[in-house]
């Protein structure tokens, strides 16, 4: 299949998953990240050129209290503010979005991700440093940005909206939930007839999204890590008793990969039961994340990783760095 086919695969399709008679789920992780720097609206556009069902949306609060599409609370590995505004780092030696207004981050320059210690690009081979022009969008740019994709393609690509660190938020004075809420509302997001996914690691804003705020849509709950309060509430809640309980509140559930499939080698490797528990109490699996140039250790080749997650786990869908070779694969192999 050639490049320009595999973009197009999905310009009759409707939505993925219960919506579209349960099949797999493309999620763009930041977009296309895996070709233009995260979260910028070239990489959703592409990733809605190369058949993404969803499009994801990472959000935290600016200055001014409006949602911006950022995968961190901090702006220095993935724009010049350590360069236009050196005087407004934290004692840390962080730059946050919540100390920067609207105006002040549109102005930065976007790029890929660099690491906060080295400055080095977190992912070498991908699009090059300062190429280009680039900038942050906020939550409502976006969500317009997607419904004129929609519109003028035909094609109905969803939304996929993950709260960052809420109780941060909160503790700087700020309610992170009840504004995204606001702006998803606005814009036609309500309910889960609607093609919108709420997400988030925090299992205490899991709930309140549901009972608290009244969130009606469509909830997935993330987990990772392995050690300290994260890993013991990912334990518990990859436990049946925690999915009977977290099935009560939510649709879904999104865990790290590593949590689906463990093992150091191929020759190792095992399907876990995760899965088959979390679907057999009712909540749909969206694992995270599918890199075509980070490849998990337990497998060979990107297509090997995407028949063990499909075919093997029977997830129901994934994150992809990479959707157009993740569409391209389940295209292939229906």
């Amino acid at each position: 299949m050639n490049r320009v086919a595999v973009w197009t695969v999905g310009l009759g399709m409707m939505m993925a998953g219960p919506l579209c008679g349960g099949n797999p789920v493309v999620i763009a992780h930041r977009g296309a990240s895996g070709y233009l720097p995260e979260h910028t609206l070239a990489a959703k556009a592409l990733a809605h050129a190369m058949g993404a069902d969803f499009l994801e949306q990472d959000v935290v609060l600016s200055k001014d209290g409006v949602p911006v599409v950022l995968h961190d609370i901090h702006l220095d590995t993935v724009t010049d503010v350590a360069e236009r505004y050196p005087e407004r780092r934290r004692a840390d030696g962080r730059w946050y979005a919540l100390d920067f207004t609207v105006a002040e981050i549109r102005s930065l320059r976007a790029g890929e991700r660099v690491d906060a210690k080295t400055g080095k690009a977190a992912q070498p081979g991908r699009f090059p440093a300062g190429k280009s022009a680039f900038q942050v969008p906020t939550l409502a740019e976006e969500l317009e940005f997607v419904d004129g994709l929609n519109r003028t393609t035909g094609r109905r690509a969803g939304i996929y909206v993950e709260i960052k660190q809420p109780a941060w938020h909160r503790r700087e004075g700020r309610d992170l939930s009840a504004a995204v809420l606001a702006v998803l509302a606005s814009h036609g997001y309500r309910s889960r007839e609607d093609p919108c996914w709420l997400q988030c690691f925090d299992h205490a804003e899991v709930k309140r999204l549901r009972g608290e705020l009244g969130w009606q849509g469509r909830l997935l709950q993330l987990t990772g890590g392995t050690t300290g309060e994260a890993g013991k509430e990912a334990a518990w809640l990859h436990s049946p008793e925690g999915l009977a309980e977290l099935a009560k509140v939510a649709d879904g559930l999104g865990p790290a990969l590593a949590s689906v499939v463990s093992g150091t080698s191929v020759a190792d490797r095992r399907v876990t039961s995760l899965v088959r528990d979390a679907q057999s109490a009712g909540l749909v699996v969206h694992p995270y994340t599918v890199r075509a140039d980070s490849l998990p250790p337990v497998v060979a080749s990107l297509d090997d990783l995407h028949a063990l997650l499909f075919r093997e786990a029977g997830v129901d869908g994934v994150f992809s760095d990479h959707p157009d070779r993740t569409v391209a694969w389940l295209r292939a192999h229906p």
